[in-house]
């Protein structure tokens, strides 16, 4: 930090927002060499340090926050955390629905220097635009029917930290116009409000939409894209880093039975290892919390493990509304109710396609769009499929 106007107060801030040290003009040029010497050699020891930690520990020790694999594929998920974390540079993460987004997003906020930070998070599928952007940007008194007093919306209440935006690819153009002028003027307006506010804030985003193929169909916005998408991190599948199955299935065994010592035995491991997850980790975790309840409290085995191919509906649980091509559906004789029928044939398409809708748009053979609208009339977020 340099100023011609220092003060202990303006330092003791700027240590705290993590700067390394604090110059006040006039100064001269050997100091400041002198200065960042310093500031090279200290991060030059953290990353030996860094190193040396992972070398003795092993390699799960670089594993950060609550992450957990040592696949070849999360293992770079790591390092490009690692090299991201010391900026305020804005973060893309992509990936499918239940693969640990914002477990990255927690990662490069904890390695950041905004640590000390608040880290704010919203998913914004699960709002109406009118509410995800008061919720954002906050409102003042009276700003709109119900709006009985001034809410500081999270850009604000992360001032200093980070913001995460999950599912980023579901909002509105009008939401996207004001974000985009939010990242890039470091400025926003509360509704109801004439005056701009500076903000602070780190955004890290995250989405399982194509987003390249909305751009084309005009559902989002190109210059926004750009705007998220300085540091991109793909997360992959489970089903592409199955070695890490037993770790994250441990890891959750521990966490909903802690008193449970003993390692899941190989054929629980193998049977574990055999599934293609379509819901990731998130489904992994569903599976071993269910396993501990069937258990009751002795060992798991594998007839614990309840995988979606073992469960076979009962009969006249649900209408019989498959068909191929060129075949007529079978209505039921106490007949159906037409948008009950639609709205789980769209939750059926987007758990086949894993959350993307360009794939469940075309199970259905219908546009994007189409199934756009679909999606948001039906009221379906990412937990429901």
């Amino acid at each position: 930090m340099m100023t011609a106007h220092g003060s202990v107060e303006s330092a003791v801030e700027a240590m705290r927002r993590g700067a390394h040290d604090f110059l006040t003009k006039p100064f001269e040029l050997e100091e400041l060499v002198l200065l960042a010497a310093r500031v090279a050699e200290k991060r030059g020891l953290k990353a030996e340090n860094r190193a040396l930690r992972s070398l003795l520990e092993g390699e799960a020790a670089a594993a950060p926050g609550s992450m957990v694999g040592t696949s070849a594929v999360i293992r770079q998920v790591y390092e490009l955390i690692s090299k991201v974390a010391g900026t305020d540079t804005t973060v893309l993460i992509r990936g499918e629905s239940g693969t640990g987004k914002e477990l990255v997003a927690r990662a490069i906020h904890d390695q950041s220097p905004r640590a000390g930070g608040p880290f704010k998070a919203v998913n914004c599928a699960a709002l109406p635009e009118s509410l995800l952007e008061a919720e954002l940007f906050g409102h003042e008194r009276g700003a709109f029917t119900g709006a009985d007093r001034r809410k500081i919306g999270l850009f604000e209440a992360a001032g200093g930290g980070t913001l995460f935006l999950d599912e980023i690819g579901e909002i509105s153009g009008a939401v996207q116009a004001k974000l985009l002028r939010a990242l890039e003027s470091k400025e926003i307006t509360r509704l109801g409000a004439t005056d701009a506010i500076r903000i602070d804030t780190r955004v890290v985003a995250a989405t399982h939409v194509d987003l390249e193929r909305a751009i084309r169909e005009g559902d989002f916005r190109r210059d926004l894209y750009y705007r998220l998408n300085v540091f991109p991190i793909a997360l992959p599948p489970l089903a592409a880093r199955r070695e890490d199955v037993a770790p994250l299935a441990a890891r959750f065994l521990r966490d909903l039975a802690p008193g449970e010592e003993a390692p899941l035995p190989a054929a629980v491991i193998a049977r574990l290892e055999g599934y293609a997850w379509p819901g990731n980790v998130r489904e992994l975790r569903n599976v071993i919390e269910r396993a501990t309840i069937l258990a009751g409290g002795s060992a798991i085995g594998p007839e614990h493990v309840m995988l979606p191919a073992d469960e076979v509906p009962s009969p006249g649980s649900r209408p019989n509304l498959h068909a191929t091509s060129g075949e007529s559906l079978v209505l039921p004789s106490e007949g159906v109710q037409l948008e009950a029928v639609e709205g789980r044939l769209i939750r059926e398409a987007l758990a086949r396609a894993r959350g993307n809708k360009s794939q469940a748009a075309r199970l259905l053979r219908v546009d994007y769009k189409t199934l756009h609208l679909k999606v948001k009339r039906y009221g379906l977020g990412a937990g429901d499929f």
